[in-house]
């Protein structure tokens, strides 16, 4: 895949299936706020408690200003491989370019665990 001019770092394959599954325990239990234009506004208002971002975004202006935003709000992000599992994650039946996890429900410890081994990337 052609590097993103929004992709900051690497993720491990561990760390995809970590926020995969962190998006959908906090479908289930808690809240997510999908698509760019609701993450960037949970994350402007600093609602977020973790964004993740696909790196097969068309184009990728779209997600362009989220990196920087989020580091600007200390919110942690991630990045995973396509939109369509991304989507899939967050509980549509269509893919999501972002996804921000306002209420992490019983993925509070999963996402907790996540943002460590981010800060860690960095």
């Amino acid at each position: 895949m052609a590097e993103k001019m929004y992709v900051n770092f690497e993720m491990t394959d561990d760390l995809v299936d970590k926020a995969y599954e962190a998006v959908e325990l906090a479908r289930d239990t808690g809240e997510v706020r999908k698509g760019t234009n609701e993450v960037t506004k949970v994350v402007e208002r600093g609602d977020a408690d973790l964004v993740v971002m696909a790196e097969d975004v068309k184009p990728p202006e779209i997600l362009a200003h989220l990196p920087l935003l989020c580091e600007e709000r200390e919110v942690p992000f991630a990045y995973v491989p396509t939109q369509q599992e991304l989507g899939a994650a967050a509980g549509l039946n269509t893919s999501s370019a972002s996804v921000a996890v306002t209420d992490p429900g019983k993925g509070e410890q999963m996402i907790d665990d996540l943002k460590e081994s981010l800060e860690d990337l960095k």
